[in-house]
């Protein structure tokens, strides 16, 4: 089995040698029983530490993939281990049997590397990132969204955009959207959302009924006050209302008592049993239609000839 290092590199030259072998023993590069070279020998050949060598064995031992033979040196375990492999290795697997046809077809790994880039950049973002710097206002979008599409929804503030949605399709709210361009490549793509103006659900309610007591419920503060200036422009009376900040303790006190509580799509999960939620969601009918459009065409068979 062939052996490679590269040094001032972020993954450690102990990993390096981990993954690499663990690699050849998945590929059958390295047959079980075979002994591995000695830790002078590679200390020697790459002009590595001798400490870096053992620790990358003793890592390896501890995996079970190789065993240690007193007097006679490193070897490859009889039986692989059966825990399943983690979603790097996985994907170093599959990288690994890519490298080594190509060699076998007398490909030089410039020309894949090339014909990688290439297809990898042809290939439309797998999962979506929304960008948006208040926290519980993502944690209701991402929840929205989620349950829309089937592919997975990341999130990020303005300032993780760079190792969060490399590889994305960004999402953001109308009133970010000129910031978060301004963060990206200018050839990106970006999905604004549109937000629902009037909870739909609420026309069942109107006119407001007499003296019925209406909760309204959320982690977002700003639900809390955009709920307030609808229903009060709806004709609901103050008094009738009864606010509840779910990021405070015992928040829900008081809320079977009312006729229903308007509140967001991830607060409508937590309301005591018997009470009627009445869910706004944020996201508009038309984004989420665009959403799922993009989620489809991803889904559509890969490009297999560039």
């Amino acid at each position: 089995m062939q052996l490679w290092f590269a040094r001032g590199n972020e993954v450690s030259i102990r990993e390096q040698l981990v993954t690499q072998v663990i690699l050849g023993i998945l590929s059958d590069d390295l047959a079980p029983g075979q002994r591995l070279p000695s830790t002078r020998e590679l200390a020697r050949r790459f002009h590595l530490h001798p400490n870096t060598i053992s620790a990358g064995y003793r890592e390896l031992e501890k995996q079970r993939w190789v065993e240690f033979r007193r007097g006679s040196g490193v070897y490859v375990r009889a039986r692989r281990p059966e825990a399943p492999l983690s979603s790097a290795l996985a994907v170093d697997q599959i990288i690994a049997q890519v490298v080594r046809s190509a060699r076998t077809r007398g490909i030089s790994l410039s020309d894949l590397r090339t014909r990688l880039r290439r297809w990898l950049e042809l290939q439309p973002p797998d999962h979506f990132v929304l960008i948006e710097p208040d926290e519980e206002l993502r944690r209701i979008l991402v929840a929205e969204i989620q349950q829309a599409v089937n592919l997975p929804v990341k999130s990020c503030g303005p300032q993780d955009h760079a190792k969060v949605a490399a590889d994305g399709m960004p999402v953001v709210l109308p009133n970010r959207a000129d910031s978060v361009r301004q963060l990206l490549a200018v050839e990106s793509e970006m999905v604004v959302l549109q937000v629902r103006s009037v909870p739909t659900s609420l026309a069942g309610w109107l006119p407001p009924p007499s003296g019925a007591l209406v909760g309204i419920a959320s982690r977002w503060p700003d639900f809390l006050k955009m709920a307030r200036a609808v229903m009060t422009a709806a004709g609901f009376h103050a008094d009738t209302l009864v606010f509840r900040d779910a990021r405070e303790a015992n928040w829900q006190r008081g809320l079977r008592q009312t006729a229903a509580v308007v509140c967001d799509s991830l607060t409508a999960k937590e309301l005591p049993a018997g009470c009627r939620a009445i869910p706004f969601t944020l996201v508009s009918e038309s984004s989420i239609a665009e959403l799922r459009r993009r989620a489809d065409f991803v889904n559509e068979p890969l490009v297999t000839a560039l």
